[in-house]
């Protein structure tokens, strides 16, 4: 393999795990993948999860 192989590699390897780690660090701290915080828009499944609890809690109320 010649070394510019070797690198593209090692940087595609970062790259995606760069992706990966900023996914969960979102994800740790309640974002959304979309990267949008629509909690209000009704096509999205992941944005509703959280307006979906708030909802249920105000019915046993």
């Amino acid at each position: 393999m010649e070394p510019i192989e070797i690198i593209v590699i090692i940087a595609s390897v970062l790259i995606v795990g760069g992706v990966i780690a900023k996914s969960i660090i979102d994800k740790k701290k309640g974002k959304t993948s979309c990267g949008c915080n629509c909690s209000t828009c009704s096509k999205c499944r992941s944005c509703n999860i959280n307006q979906n609890k708030k909802e249920d809690t105000n019915k046993f109320q």
